[in-house]
């Protein structure tokens, strides 16, 4: 199984995706606890991705790409990944789906968790107890979902193009978002 999950900062991405993950047996690959671990090993490239997390800006395509498709590539191995937090722009996405189709790796599904922006927030505002510092600030938190707006949610469209998109109301209790997402696939397998 090969999925992508989307949706706003607070939306429930890094839970699902270790749920998910667990469930069909295959890696969780996260780009934001990829490059907090660069961060907090204070490599090269944690040094260059600090800025622009603190300020709350999405961390430039080169250097995402440099963690996440190693990630990737070792990921497949296991027969598919959970991957969250990337694509997070249209131009990933259209280079991220065009290596992935020449390969014949492309995403079964696409898992779009809803949630509005008050939601977010307020998960966000639990999340500053757990030391992650691009959730402590309130401007950074607010500059994320901004930056969520402006520069993610077109992918909605790009995957929806596709057939591949699940949009899930992510509001409810997490058990039931779980169990949301597994009859959307089980519901796209039978088409």
């Amino acid at each position: 199984m090969r999925l992508v999950l989307l949706g706003a900062p607070g939306s429930g991405k890094g839970t699902q995706g270790g749920v998910l993950a667990a469930h069909f047996g295959v890696p969780h690959v996260s780009s934001g606890e990829l490059l907090r671990d660069h961060v907090a090993t204070d490599t090269e490239l944690g040094r260059q991705v600090r800025a622009y997390l603190e300020r709350g800006d999405l961390v430039p395509d080169e250097l995402v790409l440099d963690v996440v498709g190693d990630a990737i590539v070792a990921a497949s191995q296991y027969g598919g990944y959970v991957l969250d937090g990337f694509p997070r722009t249209l131009a990933q996405a259209q280079r991220a789906f065009d290596r992935a189709a020449r390969a014949g790796e492309t995403a079964d599904a696409v898992i779009y968790l809803d949630v509005p922006d008050d939601v977010a927030r307020a998960r966000l505002g639990l999340r500053e107890e757990a030391d992650r510092t691009d959730d402590a600030d309130e401007s950074a938190v607010e500059r994320r979902l901004e930056v969520f707006h402006a520069e993610t949610l077109p992918l909605l469209s790009f995957y929806g193009e596709r057939g591949v998109l699940v949009p899930i109301d992510a509001v409810q209790p997490q058990a039931a978002v779980t169990a949301a997402i597994l009859e959307s696939l089980e519901a796209l397998d039978t088409r």
